[in-house]
């Protein structure tokens, strides 16, 4: 099997370091997890490039650079619990598994999330669950989550996440909400009141879910 080691730490050095990520438990993370592992082999060449990967069925692991710096300014916690929705193959969750103390990965694509579980078990990822349903429920079985995390860009809030944060918890994702430029932003529950801040400028496929609903007109 190709040894992608040097291409994880080509990774870490031109597209973390060079873009403000300083968190190093991030970078340590990401620089851990063996990306090639959770796309598909015609795409293992290209698992580290700087853009989104598709895996299939409409999904794809995000842009190593964004995906590091919506963990950054998550801020997750060592005896957090985190919720990752729209987990993919579950590269993410791997990554969050090793900032967080416990992680639920959610996915609506049933073959994705199986293959996310496999994966998973496969690498010794033993404080990650994978759960099948629709993304914009979230996981309410096991709320309230500390952390947050949508694999995608959104064109609505997503309410039922932000209903499942814990006091002082925070949800980063990229908003497509207000125009055509994407941003990265943090929810922060304070004492039930929602704070909502723009990080900066991001883009990143859409999750379908979270699309509007286009009304009929006349």
């Amino acid at each position: 099997m190709h040894d992608y080691s040097d291409a994880r730490r080509n990774m870490v050095l031109s597209q973390l370091l060079t873009n403000k990520v300083t968190d190093e438990r991030v970078i340590e993370a990401m620089g851990a997890v063996p990306r090639e592992r959770f796309v598909p082999a015609s795409h293992r060449a290209v698992a580290y490039v700087d853009e989104d990967v598709a895996v299939g069925h409409g999904r794809f692991l995000m842009e190593p650079m964004l995906f590091a710096r919506l963990l950054q300014a998550a801020d997750v916690k060592s005896h957090e619990a985190v919720l990752d929705v729209a987990c993919a193959t579950g590269y993410s969750t791997a990554v969050l598994a090793r900032l967080a103390s416990a992680v639920v990965a959610l996915e609506d694509q049933s073959e994705l999330a199986e293959q996310a579980g496999e994966l998973l078990d496969q690498l010794g990822v033993s404080n990650a669950a994978v759960v099948s349903g629709p993304v914009v429920d979230g996981y309410a079985a096991q709320a309230p989550y500390d952390v947050i995390v949508v694999e995608g860009a959104l064109e609505v809030e997503p309410k039922a996440l932000l209903d499942q944060l814990a006091d002082g918890g925070r949800l980063v994702a990229v908003m497509n909400d207000e125009g055509r430029v994407g941003r990265a932003t943090i929810f922060t529950n304070y004492a039930g009141a929602i704070a909502r801040r723009t990080l900066f400028d991001a883009s990143t496929p859409h999750i379908a879910a979270f699309r509007k609903k286009v009304g009929f007109v006349f």
